[in-house]
């Protein structure tokens, strides 16, 4: 059994690395050359040796040091290791449980943000800062119930704004997720209330769906008497139904007319900000049709980095707006036509009237494809197959022009 005395005056000899002193009970006192005295117990559990510390001598006393042992040792009886539950009170110790909505939500931000987009990242921030902090923010996350969330939901559809209101639950609800991940609370309202806003009538882009109004739109479209650039990105949104801002953006460097071939750069595509910058381009064959308006178009523009350059300059493309100008000049007002509505004007009409694959047209569109095997699936992207697609599209778009309703197609 050890005393004070022992405790304070016996020293480490300087031919040792330490010195152990026994009290009882596995309680001993470690010394070191250097001075420094520290508690260990020792003991064992599911068969092992282990130590656990309890502090230095003379900060911790003797009769603290055995108290520890003591309390440990209760813990070893009921079946605990003794070291595993400090740990895990450490842990318990670091989490905050009082940390505020909007501390998690900024935390959450911050952790997220640089794998998002900079529009979505500055959105996502800004909508929580204007309808969510000011009336959550302070409070703790843990006692934050689903009636006050949707007291905050209800405040922003008061202004009519209820799409906003979706977008918030979800991203609160993300927030919550966050909290529970990292010990802050143990539950997330936002689903609970899934059922409870206004729900939001999804307001489609207006287009042209039907084979005869399609071909009225080609003929507007040969006949269009404005600039040959815009001509030419009316026909080409037409024929190739990628997106307005990959139209208007499209480069000369970018465009292969001896391949019959556009590669659109995966940093200008619509995808998360990883897929920018390591996603494969994505190919768009180009239809006959297609190069020929290129190859008319080239002598005008050609000059220039981008194929259709803004009339200001031709340091950058034309406006977002051209082609929905265009489209009003040549009496297609906005609940017709718009330049979006290219897309779903060739979707529509070949899945319909022309019996084309699905997941071809939504490999030209650039659509994500959904399920285990999608992403596997889509790495052959049918090239062999828009090929004679994009080919197909063009003539029936000419026959569409010409007073025909239908063309059949066969994939390969």
């Amino acid at each position: 059994m050890l005393t004070d005395t022992a405790c304070r005056k016996t020293v480490c000899p300087a031919d040792k690395l330490r010195l152990r002193l026994a009290d009882s009970g596995g309680l001993y006192l470690q010394i070191e050359p250097s001075g420094s005295r520290r508690w260990f117990w020792k003991y064992r559990f599911e068969g092992k040796e282990k130590r656990l510390a309890l502090g230095s001598y003379p900060e911790v006393t003797l009769k603290a040091a055995r108290i520890g042992r003591d309390d440990a040792r209760k813990i070893q009886q009921q079946g605990i290791d003794p070291a595993q539950r400090r740990q895990l009170e450490k842990l318990e110790r670091k989490v905050d449980t009082n940390a505020s909505f909007e501390a998690v939500a900024r935390e959450y931000h911050k952790t997220k943000s640089s794998s998002w987009s900079a529009g979505y990242a500055a959105r996502w921030l800004s909508i929580m800062e204007k309808d969510a902090f000011p009336w959550l923010g302070s409070l703790p996350l843990s006692i934050i119930t689903a009636p006050m969330l949707l007291h905050v939901l209800r405040r922003v559809e008061g202004r009519g704004a209820n799409e906003t209101a979706h977008t918030l639950r979800q991203w609160s609800g993300q927030v919550f997720r966050h909290g529970i991940a990292t010990g802050r609370c143990t539950s997330n309202p936002a689903p609970d209330l899934q059922g409870a806003l206004v729900p939001v009538q999804v307001k489609h882009m207006a287009a042209v769906l039907e084979p005869v109004k399609a071909g009225e739109l080609m003929r507007a479209i040969t006949a269009y008497a404005g600039q040959p650039a815009t001509r030419a990105a009316l026909h080409l949104s037409a024929l190739l139904f990628q997106r307005p801002g990959n139209i208007r953006q499209m480069r000369w460097a970018n465009v292969d007319l001896e391949q019959a071939l556009w590669t659109i750069p995966a940093a200008d595509m619509k995808r998360t900000k990883n897929a920018k910058l390591n996603g494969r381009p994505h190919l768009v064959p180009l239809p006959k049709q297609a190069v020929a308006v290129l190859e008319d178009l080239k002598p005008l523009t050609g000059h220039g980095q981008y194929v259709f350059p803004s009339l200001l300059t031709g340091e950058r493309p034309m406006s977002d707006n051209t082609v929905n100008t265009a489209l009003r000049r040549m009496g297609f007002d906005n609940t017709e036509m718009t330049a979006h509505g290219f897309r779903a004007m060739a979707r529509t009409i070949m899945v319909e009237q022309m019996d084309i694959e699905p997941e071809v047209i939504e490999a030209q569109l650039a659509h994500g494809k959904s399920g285990p095997l999608g992403a596997a699936y889509d790495r052959a992207e049918f090239v062999v197959k828009r090929r004679k697609m994009m080919q197909v599209w063009a003539d029936h778009l000419d026959e569409l022009r010409q007073g025909a309703k239908i063309i059949a197609f066969k994939a390969a």
